[in-house]
């Protein structure tokens, strides 16, 4: 059988995994219709940059910039050996996402490296995500510009871990999130671009969320997320590495890139505690990280 060159296209094309194509220079010479869709990046505006170009910028979970140091694209190009990774890329919209990579090196007939195709699968729980927001549609409990949990559903959805912990003994933490200094983004870029900020924090968030925890939009530029059985360490983990995947995003208003940090409370579950009280302890430690400087995280 033999395939000609729109054969092959069409079926790159009708992948479900991202995939595209560098040269030497690490130029984006193809991107398929997957690669469009876990990005948000259209082919014509992605082919002929190169992919650090403010495009992917891919970082680790610990926030380094892959793009300068550790590339498995460059690696690849460099020794032409494959390369795998999980690390999270840029999306159009400002969140990161959760992405699996496997970069192979293209040769010609010497067996020269003449450039790298890398593929990347979105492992995102996006799939979870969607059934969590269709239901949430249902029962009116979704808020609008986030897409996120509303206030009321976080209550109701505590007061159900509450009972749980209370009947069970399942453990859950709670983190209180809050933008840093979003007056100042909403008076300098204008309420549209914090709309826009608003909306990347919520995907960083919800996109890095395990099937079984809650993010939820508790008012204003103020996020709740419900963690379930959870150790006290693992919940520091988890809401450091939230607080360093919002801090390396980031949306272009106008030439500028707006960025912005968080400041988190984490706190477990106690026996004795109530929604209120387990909410005003954790937004009490939100704070207690504001005084200390923002961008941080602090437990109790």
């Amino acid at each position: 059988m033999d395939l000609s060159n729109h054969s092959y296209r069409k079926i790159i094309d009708h992948l479900r995994d991202g995939l595209y194509i560098v040269d030497r220079e690490r130029k984006v010479v193809y991107w398929n219709q997957a690669a469009e869709q876990i990005s948000g990046f259209k082919a014509g505006e992605v082919v002929g940059g190169r992919c650090s170009d403010n495009i992917l910028c891919h970082v680790d979970e610990k926030g380094a910039n892959l793009c300068l140091k550790n590339c498995p694209l460059a690696a690849t190009l460099d020794s032409g050996v494959p390369h795998e990774a999980e690390l999270y890329l840029h999306h159009k919209d400002g969140h990161r996402v959760s992405v699996a990579v496997h970069v192979t090196p293209l040769t010609d007939e010497q067996d020269k490296v003449i450039g790298a195709v890398e593929i990347f699968s979105d492992i995102s729980s996006k799939s979870v995500n969607e059934l969590k927001l269709k239901e949430l549609e249902k029962i009116a409990m979704l808020d609008r510009l986030t897409q996120l949990a509303n206030r009321h559903y976080l209550e109701r959805e505590l007061e159900a871990c509450l009972e749980e912990k209370r009947r069970y003994r399942i453990p859950f933490g709670v983190l209180f999130v809050d933008i840093d200094d979003f007056k100042q983004v909403n008076d300098r870029y204008g309420h549209e671009a914090g709309d826009r900020v608003l909306q990347f924090v919520a995907g960083t968030l919800g996109s890095n969320s395990r099937p079984f925890d809650l993010y939820g939009r508790w008012g204003g530029e103020e996020f709740v997320g419900i963690v379930r059985n959870v150790t006290l360490a693992d919940l520091k983990h988890l809401g450091d590495r939230l607080r360093t995947l919002v801090g390396q995003s980031f949306i272009q208003a106008g030439e500028k890139k707006v960025q912005v940090t968080i400041s988190v409370g984490a706190t477990m579950v106690t026996e004795t505690d109530s929604c209120r009280v387990l909410l005003h302890r954790a937004d009490l430690l939100m704070y207690r990280s504001k005084t200390a400087g923002k961008n941080r995280l602090t437990v109790g």
